[in-house]
Protein backbone atom coordinates (compact mmCIF):
# COMPACT_ATOMS: atom_id res chain seq x y z
CA UNK A 1 0.00 0.00 0.00
CA UNK A 2 1.52 3.36 -0.93
CA UNK A 3 2.05 5.96 1.75
CA UNK A 4 -0.10 9.06 1.73
CA UNK A 5 0.83 12.45 3.16
CA UNK A 6 -1.48 15.05 4.69
CA UNK A 7 -1.17 17.14 1.55
CA UNK A 8 -1.07 16.13 -2.13
CA UNK A 9 2.35 15.26 -3.53
CA UNK A 10 4.13 17.89 -5.60
CA UNK A 11 6.28 15.32 -7.40
CA UNK A 12 6.12 15.07 -11.18
CA UNK A 13 5.71 11.31 -10.84
CA UNK A 14 2.12 10.06 -10.65
CA UNK A 15 1.35 8.46 -7.27
CA UNK A 16 0.71 4.74 -7.25
CA UNK A 17 -2.99 3.78 -7.00
CA UNK A 18 -4.19 3.24 -3.44
CA UNK A 19 -4.62 -0.47 -2.74
CA UNK A 20 -6.47 -1.70 0.35
CA UNK A 21 -7.58 -5.18 1.30
CA UNK A 22 -11.15 -5.88 2.41
CA UNK A 23 -10.40 -5.62 6.14
CA UNK A 24 -8.47 -2.37 5.77
CA UNK A 25 -11.37 -0.92 3.78
CA UNK A 26 -13.84 -2.00 6.49
CA UNK A 27 -11.72 -0.47 9.27
CA UNK A 28 -11.22 2.79 7.38
CA UNK A 29 -14.87 3.03 6.37
CA UNK A 30 -16.00 2.41 9.94
CA UNK A 31 -13.81 5.21 11.26
CA UNK A 32 -15.19 7.53 8.57
CA UNK A 33 -18.77 6.58 9.45
CA UNK A 34 -18.46 6.95 13.23
CA UNK A 35 -16.70 10.31 12.92
CA UNK A 36 -19.92 11.63 11.40
CA UNK A 37 -22.68 9.58 13.02
CA UNK A 38 -21.44 9.31 16.64
CA UNK A 39 -19.01 12.24 17.04
CA UNK A 40 -19.28 12.10 20.85
CA UNK A 41 -17.64 8.64 20.80
CA UNK A 42 -14.98 9.62 18.27
CA UNK A 43 -11.98 9.01 18.12
CA UNK A 44 -12.73 5.31 18.52
CA UNK A 45 -11.15 2.87 20.94
CA UNK A 46 -10.03 -0.47 19.54
CA UNK A 47 -13.05 -2.21 21.09
CA UNK A 48 -15.51 0.33 19.66
CA UNK A 49 -13.86 0.05 16.25
CA UNK A 50 -14.13 -3.74 16.30
CA UNK A 51 -17.83 -3.53 17.20
CA UNK A 52 -18.39 -1.06 14.38
CA UNK A 53 -16.63 -3.27 11.84
CA UNK A 54 -18.76 -6.26 12.84
CA UNK A 55 -22.14 -4.50 12.77
CA UNK A 56 -24.93 -6.60 11.30
CA UNK A 57 -26.56 -3.55 9.69
CA UNK A 58 -25.25 -1.07 7.12
CA UNK A 59 -22.50 -3.53 6.17
CA UNK A 60 -22.02 -5.51 2.96
CA UNK A 61 -20.61 -8.06 3.31
CA UNK A 62 -21.08 -8.88 6.99
CA UNK A 63 -17.75 -9.63 8.69
CA UNK A 64 -16.77 -11.34 11.92
CA UNK A 65 -13.36 -9.84 12.56
CA UNK A 66 -11.27 -10.44 15.66
CA UNK A 67 -9.10 -7.89 17.43
CA UNK A 68 -5.93 -9.10 15.70
CA UNK A 69 -7.51 -8.43 12.28
CA UNK A 70 -8.28 -4.84 13.19
CA UNK A 71 -4.87 -4.22 14.78
CA UNK A 72 -3.09 -5.49 11.67
CA UNK A 73 -5.24 -3.31 9.40
CA UNK A 74 -4.65 -0.26 11.61
CA UNK A 75 -0.88 -0.70 11.40
CA UNK A 76 -0.97 -0.72 7.59
CA UNK A 77 -3.36 2.22 7.46
CA UNK A 78 -1.12 4.20 9.81
CA UNK A 79 1.88 3.49 7.58
CA UNK A 80 -0.12 4.85 4.64
CA UNK A 81 -1.03 8.01 6.56
CA UNK A 82 -4.74 7.22 6.44
CA UNK A 83 -5.18 6.58 10.19
CA UNK A 84 -3.70 8.32 13.21
CA UNK A 85 -3.39 7.08 16.79
CA UNK A 86 -4.31 9.54 19.52
CA UNK A 87 -2.90 9.61 23.02
CA UNK A 88 -4.41 10.74 26.28
CA UNK A 89 -6.10 8.71 28.99
CA UNK A 90 -5.70 4.99 29.43
CA UNK A 91 -7.38 4.00 26.16
CA UNK A 92 -5.66 4.32 22.79
CA UNK A 93 -7.98 5.77 20.18
CA UNK A 94 -7.92 6.09 16.40
CA UNK A 95 -8.93 8.71 13.84
CA UNK A 96 -8.98 8.60 10.04
CA UNK A 97 -7.24 10.97 7.63
CA UNK A 98 -8.93 9.76 4.45
CA UNK A 99 -9.95 13.01 2.83
CA UNK A 100 -6.55 14.67 3.05
CA UNK A 101 -4.58 11.45 2.69
CA UNK A 102 -6.27 10.52 -0.58
CA UNK A 103 -6.76 14.07 -1.78
CA UNK A 104 -10.50 14.18 -2.47
CA UNK A 105 -13.25 16.66 -1.50
CA UNK A 106 -15.58 15.97 1.39
CA UNK A 107 -18.47 14.80 -0.79
CA UNK A 108 -16.28 12.28 -2.63
CA UNK A 109 -14.89 10.97 0.66
CA UNK A 110 -18.44 10.40 1.94
CA UNK A 111 -19.40 8.43 -1.17
CA UNK A 112 -16.27 6.30 -1.04
CA UNK A 113 -16.81 5.60 2.66
CA UNK A 114 -20.35 4.40 1.99
CA UNK A 115 -19.19 2.21 -0.89
CA UNK A 116 -16.51 0.66 1.33
CA UNK A 117 -19.07 -0.20 4.00
CA UNK A 118 -22.16 -1.13 1.98
CA UNK A 119 -20.81 -2.39 -1.34
CA UNK A 120 -22.01 -1.31 -4.81
CA UNK A 121 -24.99 1.08 -4.81
CA UNK A 122 -26.92 3.25 -7.24
CA UNK A 123 -26.59 7.02 -7.04
CA UNK A 124 -30.09 7.17 -5.53
CA UNK A 125 -29.18 4.61 -2.86
CA UNK A 126 -26.01 6.52 -2.04
CA UNK A 127 -27.96 9.75 -1.60
CA UNK A 128 -30.40 8.00 0.76
CA UNK A 129 -27.68 6.23 2.74
CA UNK A 130 -25.56 9.38 3.05
CA UNK A 131 -28.19 11.44 4.90
CA UNK A 132 -26.47 11.06 8.29
CA UNK A 133 -23.05 11.73 6.74
CA UNK A 134 -23.71 14.55 4.29
CA UNK A 135 -26.89 15.93 2.72
CA UNK A 136 -26.58 15.99 -1.06
CA UNK A 137 -28.94 18.36 -2.83
CA UNK A 138 -30.14 15.75 -5.33
CA UNK A 139 -29.18 12.55 -7.14
CA UNK A 140 -27.55 14.55 -9.93
CA UNK A 141 -25.11 16.00 -7.41
CA UNK A 142 -24.17 12.49 -6.26
CA UNK A 143 -23.68 11.39 -9.86
CA UNK A 144 -21.46 14.38 -10.53
CA UNK A 145 -19.03 13.48 -7.76
CA UNK A 146 -19.08 9.81 -8.76
CA UNK A 147 -18.20 10.72 -12.32
CA UNK A 148 -15.33 12.86 -11.07
CA UNK A 149 -14.03 9.87 -9.11
CA UNK A 150 -14.34 7.68 -12.19
CA UNK A 151 -12.50 10.18 -14.38
CA UNK A 152 -9.80 11.00 -11.82
CA UNK A 153 -6.52 11.67 -13.57
CA UNK A 154 -3.60 9.24 -13.38
CA UNK A 155 -1.49 12.13 -12.11
CA UNK A 156 -3.63 12.06 -8.95
CA UNK A 157 -3.53 8.28 -8.56
CA UNK A 158 -6.16 7.25 -11.10
CA UNK A 159 -9.90 6.48 -10.83
CA UNK A 160 -11.37 5.66 -7.40
CA UNK A 161 -14.87 4.61 -8.52
CA UNK A 162 -16.45 2.78 -11.44
CA UNK A 163 -19.96 2.50 -12.86
CA UNK A 164 -20.81 -1.19 -13.14
CA UNK A 165 -22.76 -2.81 -15.99
CA UNK A 166 -26.50 -2.92 -15.37
CA UNK A 167 -27.54 -6.13 -13.62
CA UNK A 168 -30.33 -8.26 -15.16
CA UNK A 169 -33.69 -6.83 -14.15
CA UNK A 170 -32.17 -3.74 -12.53
CA UNK A 171 -33.45 -0.27 -13.38
CA UNK A 172 -30.24 1.59 -12.63
CA UNK A 173 -26.54 0.91 -12.75
CA UNK A 174 -24.60 0.65 -9.52
CA UNK A 175 -21.31 2.24 -8.56
CA UNK A 176 -18.37 0.59 -6.76
CA UNK A 177 -15.12 1.88 -5.28
CA UNK A 178 -11.71 0.87 -6.66
CA UNK A 179 -9.75 1.20 -3.41
CA UNK A 180 -9.38 -2.59 -3.28
CA UNK A 181 -8.60 -2.96 -6.98
CA UNK A 182 -10.78 -3.77 -10.01
CA UNK A 183 -14.36 -4.85 -9.37
CA UNK A 184 -15.97 -7.87 -11.04
CA UNK A 185 -19.17 -7.28 -12.99
CA UNK A 186 -21.01 -9.69 -10.69
CA UNK A 187 -20.63 -7.16 -7.88
CA UNK A 188 -23.48 -5.24 -9.47
CA UNK A 189 -25.95 -7.75 -8.03
CA UNK A 190 -27.98 -6.05 -5.27
CA UNK A 191 -27.23 -7.04 -1.68
CA UNK A 192 -29.65 -8.61 0.74
CA UNK A 193 -31.05 -5.32 2.01
CA UNK A 194 -33.89 -3.99 -0.15
CA UNK A 195 -35.67 -0.68 -0.23
CA UNK A 196 -38.63 -2.17 1.67
CA UNK A 197 -36.60 -2.87 4.82
CA UNK A 198 -34.17 0.04 4.57
CA UNK A 199 -35.98 2.06 7.23
CA UNK A 200 -35.94 -0.82 9.72
CA UNK A 201 -32.25 -1.41 9.11
CA UNK A 202 -31.45 2.25 9.70
CA UNK A 203 -33.34 2.17 13.01
CA UNK A 204 -31.35 -0.88 14.10
CA UNK A 205 -28.13 0.87 13.10
CA UNK A 206 -29.05 3.89 15.24
CA UNK A 207 -29.77 1.61 18.21
CA UNK A 208 -26.40 -0.10 17.79
CA UNK A 209 -24.70 3.28 17.76
CA UNK A 210 -26.54 4.34 20.93
CA UNK A 211 -25.43 1.12 22.64
CA UNK A 212 -21.87 1.87 21.53
CA UNK A 213 -22.06 5.32 23.11
CA UNK A 214 -23.42 3.86 26.35
CA UNK A 215 -20.63 1.26 26.49
CA UNK A 216 -18.02 3.98 25.97
CA UNK A 217 -19.59 6.09 28.74
CA UNK A 218 -19.69 3.13 31.14
CA UNK A 219 -16.07 2.24 30.42
CA UNK A 220 -15.03 5.84 31.09
CA UNK A 221 -17.00 5.89 34.35
CA UNK A 222 -15.46 2.59 35.51
CA UNK A 223 -11.99 3.97 34.79
CA UNK A 224 -12.68 7.15 36.79
CA UNK A 225 -14.02 5.12 39.74
CA UNK A 226 -11.19 2.59 39.61
CA UNK A 227 -13.56 -0.31 38.93
CA UNK A 228 -13.07 -3.28 36.65
CA UNK A 229 -13.65 -2.48 32.98
CA UNK A 230 -17.29 -2.59 31.96
CA UNK A 231 -18.32 -6.07 30.81
CA UNK A 232 -15.61 -7.89 32.78
CA UNK A 233 -15.96 -9.71 36.07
Amino acid sequence: MPSANDSPSTSNDAPAPLQLDAIEARVLGTLMEKARTVPDSYPLSLNALLLGCNQKTSREPFMELVEADVVSALEKLKEAGLVHETSGGRTVRFTHNFQRGVGVPEQSAVLLGLLMLRGPQTAAELRLNSERWYKFADVSSVEGFLEELQERAQAKGGPLAVKLPKAPGAREQRWAHLLCGPVEAGAATPGAASASNATALERIARLEEEVLQLREAMQKLCTELGLSPFGQA
